[in-house]
């Protein structure tokens, strides 16, 4: 059965909602504009979905001059970008923490801080990786010199549409794929077909797919409403399919080069 890369997504800020465009400029560190910002909280480590599932309901616009931030009932943030897509007037660099990695970013100012603050209640920071900073991929799975953005630990990840329709069969509610919060969507093949899959070709552009996407809680948040929606579908997942212990759908994924992918694409698979 042939592969389609049916839709691709990329999400500007960490936990916040995501933009499908149609094509995207794949990089080594992912998608460009993808998870290049991040919130933290007081002491710079990162915010996410887990512990603020409202994120879901922050959405955000990328552009040349500005990045931009809506939530339900604020007004709208736009942030002034300068070089590289970072914050144009931007207080000092400051080291953050995402996992276990500490890397340097640029905070993106008080405004943008209390807004974000306003809208979760919390004290947050808003800041972005500059070029400059460099974040490994777990040495374990990837090569020297494979980097990643604020990403959880990959710069893609890798979804199929045939994997998610036979979860939603198990489940007496179906679940929408943004539950997952995957940058490349393919139609095609049989369930679960990509946990054989090697290295994948996609536009101009050849993906390694290094091992499964264990998940979290985020895949039981719904991203229209921002609230929590049970334990589905984690616990129906953690029932059938796993890996190393843990509830596992999509493949994390590193670009081999760099160039564009676009919706409608066909997907080679090289090795598996």
């Amino acid at each position: 059965m042939s592969l389609i890369l049916s839709s691709l997504y990329i999400h500007p800020v960490k936990g916040c909602r995501g933009t499908s465009p149609v094509r995207a400029l794949a990089q080594a560190r992912g998608f460009v504009d993808d998870r290049r910002w991040m919130i933290v909280d007081g002491g710079g480590r990162f915010v996410s979905q887990r512990s603020h599932p409202a994120l879901a309901l922050v959405g955000v616009a990328t552009g040349p001059e500005a990045l931009v931030l809506d939530a339900p009932g604020r007004p709208l943030l736009s942030i002034p970008l300068a070089g590289n897509g970072g914050p144009q007037r931007a207080a000092a660099a400051r080291d953050v923490t995402i996992w276990g990695d500490t890397v340097a970013a640029v905070d993106a100012g008080d405004f943008a801080a209390a807004w974000l603050g306003d809208v979760l209640g919390a004290d947050v920071r808003l800041v972005h990786m500059p070029d400059a900073t460099h974040r490994a991929v777990d040495p374990r799975y990837g090569a020297p010199g494979d980097e990643v953005s604020f990403a959880d630990g990959y710069p893609y990840l890798v979804a199929t549409t045939a994997s998610l329709a036979d979860l939603n069969a198990r489940l007496v509610r179906p679940v929408p794929m943004d539950r997952f919060r995957p940058n490349l969507v393919i139609d095609g093949g049989a369930p679960f077909a990509e946990d054989g899959w090697r290295r994948l070709r996609i536009g101009e552009v050849t993906f390694r797919l290094v091992k499964p996407c264990v998940r979290c809680k985020v895949t039981t948040v719904d991203q229209a409403t921002g609230l929590l929606d049970g334990p589905e579908p984690l616990r129906t997942l953690a029932g059938f399919h796993t890996w190393q212990g843990g509830a596992a759908f999509g493949m994390n994924a590193i670009a081999e080069g760099e160039g564009v992918v676009r919706a409608g694409d066909a997907v080679e698979v090289l090795s598996g």
